[in-house]
């Protein structure tokens, strides 16, 4: 694979990842090779390696003679997957008390503040993207890089497991809890950070059982920027 493809195959995986995350492809939704090949000017070979890749991150799954969807995780993997994030968050927090410096605080008020507008606005693609995408911030002051991939790989597969949609209840409660844990960091806390994390990953796993509500929306337009 030459940079060129390479590049535009990172730029499909971004976009399908992204429109996971903001709750526009719902699990089970057929990602049709044609279409996304349109919507980005490519051939279907660079299309199918980044099908490949989503697969590899287990956002989508593939089907011999039927092609590729959004994966539908089952309540098992659901399991692991927070019993997963749970060992490796609570470690970065840990880790972050120590670590974080006061611009890095601020960076993060920050980000809490979009969440909290955009909940307001009820703006639903993007209170979830800024929910998830919490997590992920936390990950970047500690600057490593493996870390943030594995953090961002577990967010995106998490988008597929809870809601849909939140209710406007729902997201301003997460971005609550986001609040309490950012201030157990700042007072430098980490016992306090990781209890509030775990009753915020409890909170959000407990939805499981809800009925989500599902986006109407095509393929075409769900990978819209």
């Amino acid at each position: 694979m030459d940079e060129g493809e390479s590049s535009s195959t990172e730029v499909i995986v971004a976009a399908v990842t992204r429109a996971i995350v903001e709750h526009r492809l719902q699990p089970g939704a057929k990602l049709v090779e044609q279409t996304i090949g349109d919507r980005f000017g490519v051939s279907r070979t660079i299309v199918r390696q980044a099908l490949i890749r989503l697969s590899q991150l287990k956002l989508v799954r593939l089907e011999p003679a039927r092609g590729a969807f959004v994966a539908k995780p089952s309540i098992i993997e659901a399991r692991e997957v927070f019993a997963v994030r749970r060992m490796v968050e609570s470690q970065m927090l840990r880790e972050l008390v120590d670590k974080a410096r006061p611009i890095d605080i601020k960076r993060l008020k920050a980000h809490l503040k979009a969440e909290r507008d955009a909940v307001r606005r009820i703006d639903v693609a993007t209170r979830t993207k800024l929910l998830f995408d919490f997590h992920v911030r936390l990950a970047e002051v500690l600057g490593n890089q493996v870390l943030i991939e594995l953090i961002q790989e577990l967010v995106s597969r998490c988008s597929l497991i809870t809601l849909m949609y939140q209710s406007s209840d729902d997201a301003g409660a997460s971005n609550a809890e986001h609040v309490d844990i950012l201030r157990a960091i700042e007072a430098r806390d980490a016992d306090e950070a990781i209890r509030l994390l775990d009753e915020h990953l409890n909170t959000v796993e407990h939805q499981l059982t809800e009925h989500p509500r599902v986006p109407q929306l095509t393929l075409a337009d769900a990978l819209r920027p």
